[in-house]
């Protein structure tokens, strides 16, 4: 035995087990595992956005006050979310995401499959409509009550093309330059943020609009205006993503090849 070799009582179980060939790629989590987190996580997100909507209009008549502690309790909550979840599924909870990844995976880049696609997406869907019958549960409101909410109004369309064009260009911007592992407190960060500076509040999410239908209460918005919202969440997706291709866009070298 050389100095460089372990004892053998220093050989523990891992060691023993088989490794994978160099350059294999490691396992993916199964994908029942990832729709799984990606419904708990979206559930979860819409629970706190429900319920911190409800306690804050239980405990002040001030909007501005119900404001701060909806986005507030919102913020940490995504960022608890995100660092718990993102290692199974990547954390999307929001089908703009999820389908923006897809659109970057078929051109070439990393992302989720269609197969991933047509599994995460009613995932999130699902887990935002029990979140919200969750939400209503624990605080004694009807479990299913339409919001009667409106939000139609074109300044409001407007500002959720923005927030998720935003929300787009942030996660994509730190998957370009490598550092996604900012994620938790950047994503959150920026939903705090434009829960203030645009003018929806910004949902900028299809799955958490769809279930926030499902509550008559401070987060509510009427099924009427779901439509309008999540098309413009898609349109704010696309125009995040083209955003993304022009600021992030990759160099070539003196050989007309991409730069590494």
């Amino acid at each position: 035995m050389t100095a460089t070799e372990p004892a053998a009582s220093d050989v523990t179980a891992a060691d023993m087990a088989p490794q994978p060939a160099p350059g294999a790629t490691t396992p993916r989590t199964p994908l029942i595992a990832r729709a799984a987190a990606e419904l708990v996580g979206t559930a979860a997100l819409v629970a706190v956005v429900v319920g911190s909507g409800i306690q804050a209009t239980d405990v002040t008549d001030d909007v501005a006050l119900q404001l701060l502690a909806n986005s507030t309790a919102t913020v940490f909550g995504l960022g608890v979310l995100i660092v718990l979840l993102g290692p199974v599924s990547g954390a999307h909870f929001n089908p703009a995401v999820t389908l923006a990844e897809w659109w970057t995976a078929r051109r070439g880049g990393a992302g989720v499959t269609a197969r991933e696609l047509a599994v995460y997406v009613p995932s999130q869907i699902a887990g935002a409509i029990a979140g919200a019958i969750l939400a209503d549960a624990m605080f004694g409101e009807p479990l299913v009550k339409w919001s009667t909410h409106d939000r139609s109004a074109g300044n409001l369309l407007l500002g959720e093309v923005v927030a998720t064009a935003g929300l787009i260009l942030l996660v994509f911007g730190l998957a370009r330059t490598d550092r996604l592992r900012f994620a938790p407190v950047a994503v959150a960060s920026y939903i705090g943020a434009a829960y203030w500076f645009t003018s929806s509040t910004s949902f900028a999410n299809p799955a958490v609009t769809i279930g926030r239908a499902f509550t008559d209460t401070f987060a509510g918005i009427a099924p009427a205006s779901v439509p309008g919202f999540i098309g413009m969440q898609l349109i704010g997706a696309a125009v995040g993503l083209a955003l993304v291709a022009v600021i992030f866009m990759r160099g070539q070298t003196d050989s007309g090849t991409p730069a590494a």
